[in-house]
């Protein structure tokens, strides 16, 4: 057992709530255990210049942690952008493009917008895993509106975070954990048990192989239990999972 109750193999608690935002196309906030993400997407008809002769869509993401979300002040990326900032955001994009043919989506742009309310370890799994349910609720939205004829068809995306502490290979780690962590992964995956992204460092020494086969063992454990809630919460709204 863990010093918060959990077992090595056990997510935080994970609550979804839709719509917090009147405007945007599709949103909602994630508690993911004391992380709690606002994610919104906005769609936009028109492309970059770069892909206007493409045939395609675009998505792309922006992320940033609100200044009360830590026990210390984060400035506002508009006044200090950080490395790791921009890190996280071509992360969260990358993950939703691997999800679509992009060419169904059309000449349309996806913006996502991932603000941490509430910071706790995780940030970036759980914008990821709320991104894709802000855009399923905006495809639905749009498609109410006629401004899609079809839902363009994707595949779910989860991601887990993944760690070694005290020796210990362990599932979804809280700041507690993160911050001692002597190896410190996040996982990216679609429904299909492909991986889309894999992160991993040795945050102190070095690690072994059969230390890395037992994280992408509890990451595939772990993103198969997201995939289960965010089919559930795709269900309770109606939505085809």
């Amino acid at each position: 057992m863990r010093w918060n109750g959990r077992k090595i193999d056990q997510l935080r608690d994970i609550k979804v709530i839709p719509a917090p935002q009147r405007d945007p196309a599709g949103s909602v906030i994630i508690q993911w255990g004391r992380t709690h993400v606002l994610c919104a997407v906005q769609i936009d008809e028109k492309v970059p210049n770069w892909m206007q002769s493409n045939g395609t869509g675009w998505i792309t993401a922006e992320y940033g942690m609100l200044p009360g979300c830590s026990d210390k002040r984060i400035q506002r990326d508009k006044i200090r952008s950080t490395g790791r900032t921009h890190e996280i955001q071509r992360l969260i994009g990358r993950s939703i493009r691997a999800c679509m043919d992009m060419k169904l989506l059309g000449q349309r742009t996806v913006q996502i917008d991932c603000d941490v309310i509430q910071a706790d370890g995780g940030t970036r799994v759980a914008s990821i895993t709320g991104a894709y349910l802000a855009l399923r609720l905006a495809f639905q939205r749009l498609k109410e509106k006629k401004i899609l004829k079809e839902i363009p068809p994707s595949q779910l995306v989860a991601a887990v975070s993944l760690g070694r502490v005290k020796g210990e290979m362990i599932l979804d780690l809280d700041y507690e954990e993160d911050v001692g962590a002597e190896l410190d992964s996040n996982v990216v995956m679609n429904e299909l048990g492909e991986f889309i992204e894999i992160q991993g460092t040795a945050e102190k020494g070095t690690f072994k192989r059969s230390e890395w086969d037992s994280l992408m063992d509890l990451s595939i454990k772990g993103c198969e239990q997201v995939f289960e809630i965010q089919r559930r919460y795709l269900k309770e709204w109606g939505l085809t999972p």
